[in-house]
């Protein structure tokens, strides 16, 4: 059955505002070519969403032909004003952006072990209303949060997890209280990482993949088709409680220590550093560990006579130990490439992600392509604002049409 007008000036209307957020600005002409439409429907569709006040004219393309077709339509960024927030254990990154993503404001917000409950909520509010007025946002349209844990794929609240401040699960249900217009979503940490990859970085080219998140912890994201999958109860991807060998006991309900957050988490990886004799502190976190994984990189790379040497045989040890993680998921989903995400991941770069890919073929027939993270310890702060920004653009230009 045809579309009907309306239906077809909704789907027109969506993939010229899609191509103008993917693109930039772009003249009439450029839409009638990349869309496929005939000039009068797209010139119809440039009056309908100029009219609507989605778009407006930002320039001239330089053509030598003047006339309607040499200006540069574009979407208006200040028609919404979004917020991303990167929730950690030790704090939040709070960032405010326009409708088409261009950061105008961003602040870290660090949050003390000892802060209760509610002062830490209130720091974190405070942080995003300022960092609102910093932008120059008189209200916020959307709220994207990125947070460690399990979300309730029915009601969208984050779980009770044990070792997370109990802050994280009350700080969307305060931000939705002090701004009650905007549109507060959170989604987990790894999940967003993961859309960010695909979006902007080494999974670009991909539709089925897992991200392998290393940074404080450990987590997976698993793209199939396209789409990201979530699971029954939100837990698609909590691979540090998968049990594996080399621990010592296996993990329970409530503690992933003995699963593979034990050997691959920021803490097992700075006693790894250690026990290779290279330098790590004790309770290494994300950053710690990442910059002990980045410093053997870098003395690997930086100087021959280092093969085979404690910086060559520690990353040789931390490619064993993830690829024992990374074949668990292989053996069941065979995405084809698995991306080392995270802090980590982005500072093994590709020596370390070669060093895995290798490990894995020894211990798998299924062919995998191991890539490293382009984004790093970015990618929640990018995915939290992308999903922001696909929700504000869902209700201000109508869903997408299939």
């Amino acid at each position: 059955m045809p579309a009907s007008p309306s239906t077809a000036r909704a789907i027109n209307d969506r993939l010229a505002l899609r191509l103008l957020q993917q693109e930039g600005p772009l003249t009439a002409g450029q839409l009638k070519q990349l869309t496929g439409l005939s000039r009068p429907t797209v010139a119809d569709l440039v009056e309908r969403l100029t009219a609507s006040g989605l778009i407006a004219v930002v320039g001239e393309s330089g053509e030598l032909r003047r006339g309607p077709n040499a200006r540069l339509y574009g979407i208006v960024a200040d028609r919404a004003q979004l917020a991303a927030l990167d929730v950690r254990t030790e704090g939040v990154v709070v960032l405010v952006s326009d409708l088409v993503g261009r950061v105008l404001a961003e602040v870290s917000v660090p949050i003390g072990g000892d802060t209760g409950t509610g002062p830490a909520v209130e720091q974190v509010v405070t942080a995003v209303e300022r960092t609102a007025k910093e932008a120059g946002a008189d209200r916020l349209h959307t709220v994207g949060i990125g947070a460690p844990g399990l979300v309730d794929p029915a009601t969208g609240d984050l779980r009770d997890s044990g070792g997370l401040p109990a802050w994280h699960r009350r700080l969307a249900a305060a931000l939705q209280e002090r701004l009650p217009e905007a549109r507060v979503t959170v989604e987990n940490e790894t999940n967003l990482a993961a859309l960010a990859e695909q979006r902007e970085g080494a999974a670009h080219d991909r539709d089925t993949f897992v991200l392998l998140w290393l940074g404080h912890g450990v987590g997976a994201a698993v793209v199939l088709d396209g789409a990201l999958r979530r699971g029954a109860s939100g837990g698609t991807g909590e691979i540090g409680f998968l049990p594996v060998p080399g621990t010592a006991s296996p993990p329970s309900a409530r503690d992933c220590d003995g699963g593979f957050h034990s050997l691959a988490g920021a803490a097992a990886i700075g006693a790894l550093a250690r026990e290779h004799g290279l330098p790590a502190a004790d309770g290494t976190d994300g950053p710690g560990a990442a910059g002990a994984v980045g410093a053997a990189v870098a003395l690997l790379t930086g100087s021959p006579v280092a093969a085979n040497g404690p910086a060559d045989r520690f990353l040789d040890a931390l490619a064993g130990r993830i690829a024992v993680g990374a074949a668990s998921v292989v053996a069941i989903l065979d995405p084809g490439c698995v991306v080392l995400g995270g802090e980590v991941g982005r500072a093994g770069g590709a020596v370390l992600a070669a060093r895995v890919e290798d490990r894995l073929r020894g211990m798998s027939p299924l062919l995998t392509e191991v890539r490293p993270s382009i984004l790093g310890g970015t990618a929640v702060l990018r995915g939290a604002l992308l999903t922001a920004r696909d929700r504000a653009q869902d209700e201000l230009f109508g869903p997408a049409v299939h």
